[in-house]
């Protein structure tokens, strides 16, 4: 179980890497800043959340994170080059993929050292976000998280999905399966069909 674990671990830190790329792509960045962009993209949010846990930074010890992201990277560079032009949601998909993987497995990663449910949510939902809004700092962007379709609702979406079938005797492998699976389909959904949380109406210009 801790073998596929690991596997899913790493599929998150790729598909991150590339939505990482991408934005580097799109902003016009040189080799350097295309990698430094995938890298805090791909273990930004893992490595707040295991500061946060108090537990050894999941990147420290192990250089297959690494390569991960190297082979993520040079993928997406060759793929960008040999194609004039990318689908305009292309970030948002392979950022709704990674979300998927690293929402419950920061989910799981919390609940293996003892907090609560809610807490194990919260500390998904912030290993799924944090990078991404590390990467559109970087970029000079409103990070996703504060605009645009549902985002962080659909991390904790995910993260319930997953604890709620643990909690009623599901399998831990299905259970991680729904819960990626249910995150995925509700950002894509939003995506889709532009599905938010309205808070404030239509408005003019404050006056001062």
């Amino acid at each position: 179980m801790e073998l596929y674990f690991h596997w899913f671990d790493l599929l998150g830190i790729a598909v991150f890497a590339i939505s990482g790329t991408l934005a580097a792509w799109r902003k016009q960045m040189d080799g350097f800043g295309v990698l430094v962009l995938a890298t805090v993209t791909a273990i930004g949010g893992g490595t707040i959340r295991d500061l946060i846990l108090d537990v050894p930074v999941i990147w420290l010890s192990n250089n297959d994170y690494f390569y991960a992201i190297f082979a993520a990277t040079a993928l997406t560079i060759l793929l960008v080059r040999k194609r004039l032009t990318i689908p305009n949601n292309a970030l948002q998909i392979a950022d709704a993929i990674g979300l998927a993987f690293f929402v419950v497995m920061g989910t799981q990663k919390a609940l293996d050292h003892g907090t609560s449910g809610f807490v194990a949510i919260m500390m998904g939902t912030m290993s799924g976000v944090c990078g991404g809004m590390i990467r559109d700092v970087l970029c000079r962007e409103i990070p996703l998280v504060f605009r645009g379709e549902l985002y962080a609702v659909t991390c904790i979406f995910g993260g319930l999905v997953y604890i709620g079938l643990l909690e009623l005797g599901v399998g831990k492998m299905p259970s991680m399966l729904c819960g990626m699976t249910a995150l995925l389909l509700l950002r894509l959904a939003a995506i889709r069909w532009h599905l938010t949380i309205p808070v404030f109406g239509r408005h003019g210009k404050i006056d001062p």
